[in-house]
């Protein structure tokens, strides 16, 4: 008898990412919804034990510094260098 594939947590967490943000039909919708309550949890998860957050993805990054000023600042230097690169 051959065994069931084993479930892995990761694609489930996706698939369920993925039919929420489906759902949504507009950014502002996917933002509220799905975006900032995932990045909200984040925060309190690595906030909680101390982390500096920093995710390199294939084509996003994000960083969770835990301070508010530093937050602004990062934005800041994200927003400008990607105005640059757009301006080239």
């Amino acid at each position: 008898m051959s065994r069931p594939p084993q479930r892995k947590p990761a694609n489930d967490l996706r698939k369920l990412l993925l039919e929420r943000m489906e759902a949504c039909q507009t950014a502002e919708a996917l933002n509220d919804r799905v975006i900032l309550p995932f990045i909200q949890a984040l925060e309190d998860v690595c906030g909680a034990r101390g982390y500096v957050l920093n995710i390199y993805g294939e084509q996003a990054n994000l960083t969770f510094t835990g301070d508010e000023d530093a937050a602004e600042e990062i934005y800041a230097l994200i927003e400008s260098y990607l105005d640059s690169r757009t301006e080239a």
